[in-house]
């Protein structure tokens, strides 16, 4: 062996040999056999989580039920029992990083309160795990960066669960729109909400993220920038209101309008309310309109344009099966998420504008 190749090898050596000290689960990592399902951890086990996100669970591919976080024991033990979740897998708010330690979670799915997202966002990512959040982000823009920049920090990936990204209708009106198949956008017009009949809940709690805007009121958002296939310039008015000021108090929206203005001079109008069953999509094209409706559902989307009906049906809870199989994949084929941190810091940038929009009634740049 020449000197030179000595000194290659040896630095070669040296290299490798601080690489191990410096990350000593580095060579377990490298032999560990690569995840057929990735497991997930479900943060919070409210409504979505117990009706939805965990059946679906059952029916994805690429990921699995594989631990839960609870700040209630009772719930704990139902799901042990029902699921099959091992001890080890099971944790409360308190014992919540130790999940660091647990080669079994791959993935956090933080299904809390807005007001509690950023805090568990970046506990996971600071834990080592992949992070998946439910909408909204969060409560504010800067929130929103702060988890971007914390998951980025610790090289793990950040999912906004915008379950209709990954459904088939959805991607077929957004085809056509960004295709230019019906000619340009000339208006968009749409409407999300439920009547809300829950008194104490975290949607009637302004201080835990409640308010419409924040949950349907999102819906309504993404209907104008998918429908447009634009982003929004300004908020040109908006106004907030409420029926039942017994239970939205303090201001708190239970019915949101606004008016979004667009690049070219093309306009959205939305609604989003807690006190009406709304849900419907209208987009003016050049040689037609789209009309969606509902264009929000669990249990499927529904429309039709002059190139003919848009239905692919499917039962619950397929979107949330399909999106959690999506990411999946993308975190085991080291692809970009279909919905990254950034698509839910456009809406909460645009959730902040119209709430100023409404406050002063002036016209708000986004």
């Amino acid at each position: 062996m020449t000197l030179k190749s000595r000194r290659e090898a040896l630095k070669t050596l040296a290299t490798g040999s601080a690489a191990l000290y410096l990350s000593p689960n580095i060579l377990l990592a490298a032999t560990r056999p690569k995840k057929e399902k990735l497991g997930v951890a479900l943060v919070g086990l409210g409504y979505y989580s117990t009706d939805l996100l965990a059946p679906a669970l059952q029916q994805t591919k690429y990921c699995y039920l594989a631990g839960i976080v609870t700040g209630t024991p009772a719930k704990a033990e139902a799901w042990k029992a029902k699921y099959n979740i091992p001890d080890k897998n099971i944790y409360n708010y308190n014992t919540f990083d130790q999940i660091a330690n647990n080669p079994d979670i791959d993935v956090v799915y933080v299904v809390l309160p807005p007001s509690m997202h950023k805090e568990y966002v970046i506990r996971a990512a600071n834990a080592g795990k992949e992070v998946w959040c439910e909408k909204p982000m969060a409560m504010t823009a800067a929130e929103c960066q702060e988890m971007i920049d914390a998951c980025r920090k610790n090289k793990k990936s950040l999912a906004i669960g915008y379950r209709l990204h990954h459904e088939p209708n959805t991607q077929e009106y957004t085809r056509i729109v960004n295709n230019g198949l019906l000619g340009k956008v000339k208006g968009v017009e749409c409407a999300a909400g439920y009547r809300e009949n829950r008194t104490d809940h975290w949607k009637q709690k302004k201080e835990m993220g409640g308010g419409v805007l924040y949950d349907m009121g999102v819906y309504a958002i993404q209907g104008a920038r998918l429908g447009t296939g634009k982003e929004p310039v300004a908020i040109v008015s908006a106004t907030t209101s409420t029926t039942r000021p017994e239970i939205y108090k303090n201001g708190l929206d239970e019915t949101t309008v606004a008016r979004l203005e667009f690049p070219g001079g093309v306009f959205a109008d939305i609604k989003t309310s807690f006190g009406e069953n709304i849900n419907f999509l209208n987009i003016a094209c050049e040689k037609g309109d789209i009309k969606m409706a509902p264009y929000s559902g669990y249990n499927g989307l529904q429309g039709s344009s002059p190139l003919g009906t848009i239905r692919f049906p499917y039962d619950v809870p397929w979107q949330q099966a399909k999106q959690m199989d999506d990411n999946s994949l993308s975190i085991m084929n080291k692809k970009p998420m279909l919905v990254p941190g950034e698509e839910g810091l456009r809406d909460i940038r645009i959730v902040e504008a119209i709430y100023k929009c409404a406050g002063s009634g002036q016209r708000v740049v986004v």
